[in-house]
Order: C-alpha cells, then structure tokens, then sequence
C-alpha cells in the first residue's frame, strides 16, 4: 500500500523576543494545499517555530510520508543532529539546564511518531525559486502577518 505523500512548510515570528507571534504552516498533498495560521500574546520566536510544525502535525487525519520544510535550524537539529534523542535519554535536561520548550518538544515528539518523516532545512528570506524556498517565503509572510512584524505589500 503506497503512503500519502505530504509536504508541510511551517514558519514562526515574533515581534519582539519575547513578544507578539505568528506561526504559519502550508501543507500539500495530491494538488490540494491547506494552510494554517495563528498567533500568541507574550511568545518567542522559537516557540512559533514549533508551534507552527505542531499546528501542521495536527492537521494530518492518518499517517502519511512528511516532509518538513523550515528555515529553522532550532527544529531540523533536533532531528538531524539528535538533540531530542539526547534531551530524553537526559531528562530533558541540557548542560546548560532544562531544555526550553520541552512541553512544545514533547508534543511534537508525540505527534511525529506515527509518520515517516523527513526534515529540509531551506535559507530563510532567499531568493530561490525552487519549490520549498517559494513555500518558505509563503509560510513567513504569513507568520509574519500573524506577529504584527510584516512589512511588505
């Protein structure tokens, strides 16, 4: 049986650090596209980052192949250089101390284990015209909207 192929593009921003956020997520599947988006008082950027590829995991109604499209380093590392793996087998903790956002990071880690999933990360504000940096830019704009910070149009 073939699993769905679904790509899911997710940004977050914030007004000030912390402050105002946005978070804003796209998700394509056969030719159909949904998008996403909210806001939160008294935020940080990297919580809307991860707010954003929650809100789009959420959204999946089976598990289905994922590929995660973000110009965050914070949340590809996780993956990609097992930072999760390390903050579980530690307690959640860093050398530093608790790891920040662990509640977010547990309810991603939560939703992430049904799918197959793969994470891209892309420069953010490129001027790319490849598929994922147009979907990077798309999702920006509207976390950025959400937070109050966009300045274009």
């Amino acid at each position: 049986m073939l699993v769905k192929e679904v790509t899911l593009a997710a940004d977050g921003a914030c007004k000030k650090n912390p402050g105002q956020g946005g978070w804003a997520c796209i998700l394509r599947c056969d030719g159909h596209e949904k998008v996403l988006q909210g806001t939160e008082p008294d935020t940080t950027n990297n919580r809307m980052e991860l707010r954003a590829v929650i809100e789009g995991f959420k959204a999946l109604k089976e598990p289905v192949a994922v590929t995660v499209v973000t110009d965050s380093k914070y949340v590809t590392n996780a993956y990609s250089e097992r930072w999760l793996a390390k903050w579980k087998t530690n307690g959640w903790m860093t050398n530093a101390g608790p790891v920040k956002n662990q509640d977010l990071w547990q309810e991603l880690d939560a939703l992430v284990q049904m799918h197959q999933v793969k994470w891209v990360w892309v420069k953010s504000h490129s001027k790319n015209t490849d598929d994922y940096s147009v979907l990077n830019s798309r999702v920006d704009v509207l976390a950025q909207k959400e937070a109050g910070t966009y300045k274009g149009d």
